[in-house]
């Protein structure tokens, strides 16, 4: 049996081609796709490839998705054909040194899934038994598909400390940026959204409800804007960076007023360095928080938000495309023109 799939060959190289259908291995379960999304892990990979998701080439590609179940391993429990599910990207293993101490992110033996830009992706042990969820009813194969973004966002948040009244900021508003923001604001804090790309900007009032938007095309330094709205303009009590450049990276940290918290999401290139003001991490008490991917519990707690629907994560799809185009999807999220491009069979 065929199916059509977007495999990866090189950097820039993606091809929409024929395939076999997954064979399925114990405890597998086989998922035809309905919705999948663009993401910047999927443009990046795309513009240079990537050493964990990508370690033979041709290579399933895409890793935001749900379907519906088409077929079954005999020994799988829980679920049966034809159920609404949507799939995380990976699963802990659960038994070595990280997983012992219930930091799952950190796993050492993470099961990685990839290849949801395919009319059909198979879906191994650990991640059916772990992290694989029934889609509510009163969610769409679209909504669902946001769960693993914003599960990463919902584990950012939960290690945040973000009080009622705190002011916010966040540099960089691609769709986890947005989703910070969407966050932050629902713990009731005032937000300071800040960006270059005007569909962004747009979003980041449409669906982020951000408070301040500040385009750092025009405003390269915003540290006056932001020191006059935060209290008594002493500095933001919470600064999310969510780029991934070291120059960003210090410059958030410089914006937090003495003894406020800065987050940094995103992740730089390997082998870079940032320079800090050991007086501010020191006499002012500017702690310093990361976060890295996401857990079976944050996946759980993510689809939760958006059944809830309090963050409408629809807003946040530029164009709907058939999967055969998933390489100008790309291209065009690489070039700004989208935030999520939904990719449908």
């Amino acid at each position: 049996m065929k199916m059509k799939a977007v495999r990866y060959y090189a950097p820039n190289d993606i091809r929409y081609e024929e395939v076999k259908i997954p064979e399925l291995k114990e405890g597998e379960i086989l998922v035809k796709v309905q919705a999948a999304l663009t993401c910047g892990t999927d443009v990046k990979t795309f513009k240079r490839g990537h050493p964990v998701l990508i370690k033979k080439v041709p290579s399933g590609f895409g890793h935001e998705f749900s379907g519906t179940i088409e077929k079954m391993d005999e020994t799988v429990q829980g679920f049966k054909i034809g159920d609404r599910v949507v799939c995380a990207n990976s699963a802990p293993c659960g038994e070595c040194f990280y997983c012992r101490r219930g930091e799952f992110e950190l796993c050492e033996n993470l099961d990685l899934l990839n290849g949801a830009y395919a009319q059909y992706i198979a879906v191994p042990r650990r991640i059916v038994e772990k992290n694989t969820l029934i889609i509510p009813k009163n969610l769409s194969f679209a909504q669902a598909a946001f769960a693993e973004p914003l599960s990463n966002v919902v584990h950012g948040i939960a290690k945040t400390p973000i009080n009622k009244g705190d002011v916010v900021g966040v540099m960089g508003i691609g769709p986890i940026g947005l989703m910070f923001a969407k966050l932050a604001k629902l713990k009731g804090a005032k937000v300071i959204a800040m960006g270059r790309n005007p569909l962004k900007l747009k979003m980041a009032q449409e669906f982020a409800g951000a408070d301040i938007v500040i385009d750092v095309n025009k405003y390269p330094d915003p540290s006056e804007f932001i020191m006059n709205y935060t209290n008594e303009h002493r500095g933001l009590d919470v600064a999310i960076e969510c780029v991934g450049l070291p120059s960003m990276w210090e410059k958030m940290f410089s914006l937090v007023r003495k003894g406020g918290y800065v987050h940094f999401f995103g992740g730089c290139a390997s082998g870079t360095s940032i320079n800090i003001d050991t007086k501010r991490l020191h006499y002012d008490e500017v702690k310093i928080i990361s976060s890295f991917h996401h857990t079976p519990k944050y996946f759980r707690e993510a689809l939760d938000l958006i059944a809830s629907g309090e963050i409408d994560v629809e807003k946040l799809i530029t164009k709907r495309m058939d999967m055969k185009y998933a390489k100008k999807a790309i291209e065009m999220h690489r070039d700004g023109e989208a935030i999520k491009i939904l990719l449908e069979n």
